[in-house]
């Protein structure tokens, strides 16, 4: 079948004729187009760039890699085990216990000859002892919390989750539109002494003003962003896997990879150490070249977002391990790991696979969240202990995703560990005050002190102290919405 530019391959294949740069994003995370030639394997769902490609179909329908992530995404949600809640476990000895208690006192009074006093005994413990705190510590807390999040622009599917992130280890983030912007940036740009950065700059975007390449996009974005005066080019011709040849006031501009200087015989000698180190930096590298003469070159990359750096330090000071998975090259996956501080780098990893990795972390002992954006990391959104999904990604990650983050910004993630503690730590402290609230006043309600002081906690007192417990426990929880994420 034929692919025209611009258009979704609907199949997995492989291309027999033609030469074009294929978006994969979808699927693998890169950013940055993959040149495909005769021979190359592309996969459905994916968008073909400039060139015209003739591809055998491979595998359809639902052998798709496309239709296999959608069917792990339902292995790995039929898959996630329950949360079982402190407070049931509690419960679950604590009303026996107080049945047993209420009982001996009721049997131990009429045995000494009072059962009036036993009757009231067995009244006022029942009472006083109603799990009503024990109860309310749970959802309370994690109502508040959950609210509180909403408030930060942090969605929570159910109120689990924020017990469950408590007990976070690990935390996995996807790299391309989670870490990073998601479009290539021109980072850096290098001139010969024939021409100024700004005019090489120039010359560049009147190259690419009628491609729509997202590297041409990422040089014109940057020419938009210094207020540049871009003219039409008289002659535009673009070469696919090469880059564009260019006519303007009657002088010939190359711009693309070395394949297209090398194509016009263009010598690349003075920009080669800085081309080098550019690429050992995990750059993508477009050469400029005017008359046949290199005049510059342009690193282009797919940028980390401005407070990425920051929240992956303030992890790490929770004492999470932070890893980055990515489906991109290794090359650039260090870069950007060594820009924000990430010690774990697993990159080139195919959608399929980020699911055993987050398995294999499992296996560890390891309690694992993933954080994502594309479809290609649902899976491992669901597979993961806790999925958190940026809601400005792909639907299905955010289906996936147990958190949903409304912004863009990495500090969302910080913000849902810190309530997730926050409000666990209310929890405990409701927990506690309940218990020793009973502790305290199951035994004066059995006449504990009776023979002692003549004291005998009657049932309306109870009944009073046991909704004094119950507003200490709300209002604890309610202390939640005042304290900053």
């Amino acid at each position: 079948m034929v692919v025209r530019p611009g258009e979704r391959i609907p199949v997995d294949a492989v291309v027999v004729d033609g030469l074009s740069s294929v978006d994969e994003s979808l699927l693998t995370g890169e950013s940055m187009p993959v040149e495909k030639g005769v021979g190359d394997e592309v996969y459905a769902g994916t968008i073909n760039g400039a060139g015209l490609l003739r591809i055998r179909a491979t595998r359809v329908g639902g052998e798709t890699i496309l239709a296999q992530i959608v069917r792990l995404v339902e292995e790995a949600q039929s898959s996630r085990a329950p949360i079982q809640r402190l407070a049931d476990r509690l419960l679950t000895f604590f009303i026996p216990l107080v049945l047993l208690v209420a009982s001996a006192a009721l049997i131990l009074w009429i045995l000494l000859g009072s059962p009036v006093r036993g009757l009231t005994s067995f009244v006022s413990v029942l009472v006083v002892a109603c799990p009503c705190a024990l109860g309310l510590a749970v959802p309370t807390a994690i109502m508040v919390g959950i609210g509180r999040g909403a408030e930060s622009g942090i969605l929570i599917r159910h109120g689990g989750i924020l017990e469950a992130l408590g007990d976070i280890e690990a935390v996995v983030f996807d790299k391309t539109g989670t870490l990073t912007k998601g479009e290539p940036e021109v980072v850096e740009i290098i001139a010969t002494g024939f021409h100024s950065e700004e005019e090489a700059l120039r010359l560049a975007c009147i190259a690419e003003k009628g491609s729509e390449h997202p590297l041409a996009e990422a040089i014109l974005r940057e020419g938009a962003r210094r207020g540049l005066d871009i003219p039409d080019a008289e002659d535009f011709k673009p070469l696919p896997g090469r880059g564009v040849v260019a006519e303007h006031r009657g002088r010939r501009i190359l711009l693309g990879n070395r394949n297209l200087m090398e194509l016009y015989g263009v010598s690349l000698e003075a920009l080669e150490d800085e081309a080098r180190r550019m690429e050992a930096e995990g750059r993508t590298i477009i050469f400029l070249a005017v008359d046949d003469v290199a005049a510059a070159l342009f690193a282009i990359m797919d940028t980390a977002k401005e407070d990425a750096g920051e929240a992956v330090e303030e992890l790490k000071a929770l004492g999470l391990e932070v890893y980055m998975l990515t489906g991109d090259n290794s090359r650039t996956a260090e870069a950007i790991a060594l820009e924000l501080g990430i010690d774990h780098v697993l990159a080139e990893v195919l959608p399929e696979e980020k699911v055993e990795v987050i398995r294999g972390l499992q296996a560890e002992g390891l309690r694992v969240a993933m954080v994502g954006d594309g479809i290609n990391d649902a899976p491992a959104l669901t597979q993961a202990d806790v999925g958190i999904a940026i809601g400005s990604g792909a639907d299905i990650a955010v289906e996936a995703g147990d958190i949903i983050l409304m912004g863009e910004e990495i500090e969302g993630v910080v913000k849902a560990f810190k309530l997730s503690r926050m409000t666990l730590s209310k929890i405990k402290q409701n927990l506690f005050w309940a218990l020793l609230y009973n502790l305290l006043t199951i035994p004066l309600a059995a006449g504990l002190l009776y023979p002692l002081a003549g004291f005998l906690l009657r049932p309306e007192a109870s009944a009073a102290a046991m909704v004094a417990s119950d507003v200490i426990v709300v209002g604890n929880s309610l202390l939640l919405r005042r304290k900053p994420l």
